[in-house]
């Protein structure tokens, strides 16, 4: 069942929170401690608590827990306009909460798992435009209304999540969300490249919209009773 209103945000807030301390902290963890988990290993942190998240909160918020998944939900007429501001607000506040933890619990480590492009500046853009668009792709495609849940749903996303970190962590950091991106690089001051990982993940859950309509026709992409 849908939750109220204050507790679809709170759900929010503590997924992306979640998000953000398991994922950065991974990378900071590896960075900290001998590279014991790896390049795979990150990459599975990010998937297993994406999954987790939404067999967690799937049923109160939806499990958006990223900016440019609730934007493409409204791209696709899932979502009402005044609920995107509750939604992004609430993201932002628990990156931010796990950010600040984070630089608390590691002050020596420069970045705190914020994302860097490797691979060139376009590469890094592009690339994070076509993960994103996979990534709302599969969002679109596997969730009920804005809702992503359901017996499959956490596996298909959070697997999602996975390969493509594995793919594009080396070249752009597979971020995939202005959350995650964002507060890491807020609280650690590394911004120069930040204007990368706000904008690309949105085009890409832009372009999932009309992609999603073509393969599933107007169902993918109507509002369902109940759910907006």
């Amino acid at each position: 069942m849908f939750g109220s209103k204050k507790n679809i945000y709170i759900a929010e807030a503590i997924g992306t929170f979640a998000l953000v301390f398991a994922g950065c902290g991974a990378i900071i963890v590896n960075d900290t401690f001998g590279i014991q988990l790896g390049h795979t290993g990150i990459s599975m942190v990010f998937g297993l608590i994406v999954m987790a998240m939404i067999y967690s909160i799937g049923n109160i918020s939806g499990a958006h827990i990223n900016p440019a998944v609730t934007l493409g939900f409204f791209f696709a007429g899932r979502i009402q306009k005044q609920e995107i501001l509750p939604y992004i607000t609430s993201q932002f506040t628990g990156a931010l909460l796990a950010a600040g933890l984070l630089r608390l619990l590691f002050s020596s480590h420069e970045s705190l798992g914020a994302t860097f492009p490797s691979g060139g500046i376009i590469n890094a853009f592009v690339l994070e435009v076509v993960l994103s668009f996979l990534l709302m792709f599969v969002i679109l495609n596997v969730s009920t209304g804005h809702m992503e849940k359901g017996i499959m749903a956490g596996v298909a996303i959070g697997g999602t999540v996975a390969l493509e970190a594995l793919m594009g962590g080396p070249v752009s950091g597979a971020s995939m969300n202005p959350a995650r991106s964002l507060d890491p690089s807020l609280v650690s001051g590394n911004v120069s490249t930040l204007w990368i990982y706000l904008t690309a993940p949105v085009i890409g859950a832009w372009l999932a919209h009309p992609t999603c309509r073509m393969v599933q026709g107007s169902e993918c992409c109507a509002v369902k009773d109940g759910t907006a």
